[in-house]
């Protein structure tokens, strides 16, 4: 894009995905926990267009819109084809003159770098008025093919539904992606036809359009296959999926993460994580997680939104949930969930525990078994353990209360009120122990 040229772009999200077989919109499924839209939005601001139109559905426009708001959002009311779909965004388009960026919004790898390239081939010369973006293939897929003048301009895209056997040979195909003058887009939408195998508006048509009124169409090839990749269906979004996790594990190796066995961990797209972090197999990364240094994550854990401190260790078969902070040297062992806990610098928490809307002082430890018991039915309810406390094993703090710094809760203990500074509470049935007892039984059961 030059200097002086203003910069729209419009994102095709009409599609209502039925081979997802899914409610939500197709661009609203998530990949590494971000939607497809949100993707290919992300790469396209770089740019920092003056505008960005989404054309979206009457059945997704809603779902749509409130995601992507404040990005504005038009209705192609019926589903006639891509160029049709870019007439519903003309109206938010009137009198712009710069170039214009048309977008599939299922193509969420498209890199800043290749949609600049791509506005870059629309002013190759004074006679081009249009790019394509294109990639070539050793065995071609169900793409349109582009038909190349010698010059190396683009004559017209054949979809791949009505081409020949010969036409299907050519290896140069169109992946969806265009940019246009926008003083001349407009009156090119109006000559498209649907004189096709689908009776659709066809978007490439504008392509033999300009053609004929002695445009040139530049070519921008792309040869990273990955970045051109879309998703119709569970399978492909799987395509995706598998993508960014192996580009999100390999930044994370090379930051300084070790990770025991790459392909079982799986990360989102903010996950943050710092140098000399272990994390062993199996372990889920959610949304929201930032992880310090030093820390170890064990095997078969699984974190959102939470925020780890550094030299923390977290499982095996750890489940942290959202709105939690697990400060530096904390641990959360076997088998624990918390949920909108915050456990503070050095507590412990080792092994088969619920902690849930409860503070954990520093250096506090947490006994086997103990359970907060912060819901009554209707509400939830907040504890607080001070710095330096001991709750024993096999404990139950009904919420809400408190248990002060240094005090000591006896294992196997229900404790339904706060607890002062360094006492120790006690709240279980005395124990009933009857000598010989058991061997009287036995003589009872044999003589029947």
């Amino acid at each position: 894009m030059s200097d002086q040229t203003p910069l729209a772009v419009v994102i095709l999200a009409a599609g209502n995905g039925s081979r997802m077989k899914s409610d939500t919109p197709k661009v609203l499924h998530k990949i590494a926990g971000k939607p497809m839209i949100s993707w290919l939005l992300d790469h396209v601001r770089v740019l920092a267009p003056a505008k960005i139109i989404t054309v979206a559905s009457p059945q997704n426009q809603e779902a749509v819109a409130a995601y992507i708001a404040p990005v504005d959002t038009v209705i192609q009311k019926t589903p006639q084809g891509t160029a049709d779909a870019v007439k519903a965004a003309l109206p938010h388009l009137a009198d712009f003159t710069g170039d214009i960026l048309i977008l599939a919004a299922d193509m969420p790898f498209l890199t800043p770098e290749t949609l600049q390239n791509l506005v870059t081939a629309r002013h190759a010369n004074r006679d081009t008025g249009l790019a394509v973006l294109g990639a070539a293939f050793d065995q071609p897929p169900a793409f349109g093919r582009m038909v190349a003048a010698p010059d190396g301009t683009l004559v017209r895209i054949i979809e791949h539904k009505d081409c020949t056997p010969d036409e299907r040979a050519i290896t140069l195909c169109s992946m969806g992606a265009f940019c246009v003058d926008g003083a001349r887009l407009e009156g090119w939408l109006a000559q498209v036809g649907n004189d096709n195998a689908q009776k659709e508006f066809y978007l490439p048509e504008i392509v033999t359009i300009a053609a004929a009124e002695g445009v040139k169409t530049g070519i921008c090839v792309t040869g990273d296959k990955e970045e051109i990749y879309g998703a119709n269906d569970r399978a492909e979004l799987a395509v995706l999926e598998s993508i960014i996790q192996r580009r999100l594990r390999l930044g994370m190796m090379k930051s300084g993460v070790t990770l025991m066995s790459p392909d079982s961990v799986y990360f989102s797209h903010d996950t943050v994580i710092a140098p000399d972090v272990t994390i062993e197999p199996h372990v889920f990364f959610g949304t929201g997680v930032t992880v310090g240094a030093g820390t170890i994550i064990h095997g078969f854990s699984h974190l959102e939104g939470v925020t780890i401190g550094e030299h923390a260790r977290i499982g095996p078969f750890a489940r942290i949930r959202p709105q939690s902070v697990i400060e530096d040297g904390a641990v959360a062992g076997n088998f624990i969930e918390i949920n909108r806990s915050h456990m503070k610098a050095g507590s412990k928490a080792k092994h088969f525990s619920y902690l849930g809307d409860t503070v954990v002082g520093a250096k506090a430890n947490i006994g086997a078994g103990t359970v907060i018991a912060n819901y009554d039915g209707y509400e939830k309810h907040r504890t607080t353990i001070g710095d330096g406390a001991f709750i024993g094993s096999n404990s139950t703090l009904v919420a809400p209360l408190a248990v002060g710094d240094g005090a000591i809760i006896a294992a196997g203990s229900t404790i339904t009120a706060s607890v002062p500074d360094d006492a120790l509470a006690i709240a279980r049935i005395e124990g009933d122990i009857r000598p010989g007892w058991a061997v009287a039984r036995h003589k009872r059961k044999k003589a029947g």
